[in-house]
């Protein structure tokens, strides 16, 4: 994608908060719309994955087998493919990981628990697509189409049992909250609603470090704030012009969001008396593009940010979140972002993978995983422990897709170049990647 061809993004140092977005396109979306339209009435699940993918109709995928299949290479080279899990069962919408256990979620309202890619156990939500899973100890948080955060818990005396425990909001709140009409909220025209409770699809959950909250994001344009100890919604932030796709937590109660409006704002976590209140604090990016995913790395330095225009942007956290760069390694919307040791990996409606080495603030593509026949909609990374023991540093990397498969990459902290039989790959050398836009388009360098 040609540099002169996009709108040029505004990095903001001092502004009213906006958010980027991570509820992403296909394929075919990105041909039938412009995917740098931002219209304020419209609820952007008009325009959502599940409503527009070309595979949410599939009779003849090619992956119809009746169980999940699997093949596993036991001398995995640097970067390679490990595992591949497939099943006739509905796009692969969200993926958590912990320790040898992999969640997935799909739009068939099931949750799947894997263990060494072999099918370990699984629930069901009555209702809503799988959008988000965050695990927390013995807890499980899913996020639904709905507007529903279902809680589940493991059972203590047989692992592979997972039990509903409650919903968020619960019961109990939504019957107090219901008595005083100062609850209700206007969510659109000629429509209210109770503010403790998601009007729209539950697009991204985010535990914060210390675990003693869950920020759930959603396509009614809010983040809503909860305390994990008794279930209660303490707060519920109107944080963008339009839907939330994503939001992460950072270090020292730094809250990161993402919209469909094309910002990204930092928000401060703070105690007030009984209270916890959110302020932003900043606005570090403002485009016509959405924003489409978030994420910081392990040691909370630098945020990453990826958008419909295929583009990563990163602001370093010491520098008071200078702007540090674009990373351009994908043709076609980042869908998904995680980080993991040095290392960021970027999912794209591409159908591809970008692995990036970061030294400093100079970040190269050392490796593209490719694989799917499908936009890779989310992913998840765990430390293979086995290798560290070994002295081998390396990521197991989780892959889902809109194609209906979830794949498993073993990916080495020591990468140093790209392969060749990937060098077609339009990746930028760090030279131009670490350049910074004006507001007046111009790159500039520091």
């Amino acid at each position: 994608m040609g540099t002169n061809t996009i709108p040029r993004p505004q990095f903001m140092n001092s502004e009213q908060p906006r958010i980027s977005t991570t509820e992403a396109f296909s394929d075919e979306e990105y041909h039938s719309i412009d995917p740098c339209f931002n219209d304020p009435s419209r609820m952007s699940g008009e325009c959502s994955p599940m409503m527009m993918s070309p595979w949410n109709q599939t009779t003849n995928s090619p992956f119809s087998k009746p169980q999940w299949s699997q093949n596993y290479d036991q001398a995995a080279p640097k970067n390679a493919l490990i595992g591949s899990l497939v099943r006739e069962e509905g796009h692969i919408y969200s993926l958590a990981a912990s320790g040898d256990l992999l969640y997935t979620g799909s739009d068939s309202k099931n949750i799947r628990v894997w263990k060494n890619l072999n099918e370990f156990c699984g629930f069901k939500a009555n209702s809503g697509l799988v959008k988000a899973i965050i695990i927390s100890g013995q807890k499980i948080f899913t996020g639904h189409q709905d507007g529903k955060i279902r809680v589940w818990k493991v059972s203590p005396k047989n692992p592979s049992v997972h039990k509903r425990s409650g919903t968020l909001p619960t019961l109990k709140d939504i019957f107090k909250s219901s008595m005083k009409p100062s609850n209700y909220v206007e969510v659109r025209k000629h429509r209210t609603a109770l503010w403790i409770k998601h009007s729209d699809a539950v697009s991204c959950l985010s535990l914060s470090n210390d675990k003693a909250y869950l920020y759930s994001a959603s396509w009614d344009r809010t983040i809503k704030v909860w305390r994990i100890s008794d279930s209660k919604c303490l707060e519920s932030i109107p944080a963008h012009n339009d839907a939330v796709n994503s939001v992460v937590c950072g270090l020292e109660s730094l809250v990161f969001s993402g919209s469909a409006d094309g910002t990204v704002k930092v928000w401060k976590r703070e105690q007030r008396g009984n209270r916890t209140k959110h302020e932003a604090v900043q606005t570090l990016l403002k485009q016509e593009c959405a924003v489409t995913a978030l994420a910081v790395n392990p040691s909370g330095s630098i945020v990453y940010c990826g958008s419909s225009d295929g583009f990563i942007n990163f602001w370093e956290q010491e520098k008071q979140f200078a702007h540090g760069g674009v990373l351009k390694g994908h043709k076609l919307a980042i869908l998904c972002l995680s980080a993991a040791g040095t290392l960021v990996f970027s999912g794209s409606a591409d159908k591809t993978i970008c692995v990036w080495k970061r030294d400093g603030v100079i970040h190269t593509c050392v490796s593209v995983l490719t694989g799917h026949d499908g936009p890779v909609k989310c992913l998840a990374v765990e430390e293979d422990r086995e290798a560290a023991a070994r002295g081998d540093p390396r990521w197991v990397v989780y892959s889902g897709s809109l194609d209906k498969s979830v794949k498993v990459w073993s990916v080495s902290e020591a990468n140093n170049q790209i392969p060749q039989h990937m060098a077609d790959v339009d990746s930028f050398p760090p030279s131009e990647s670490d350049g910074s836009y004006s507001s007046s388009g111009r790159p500039n360098y520091n």
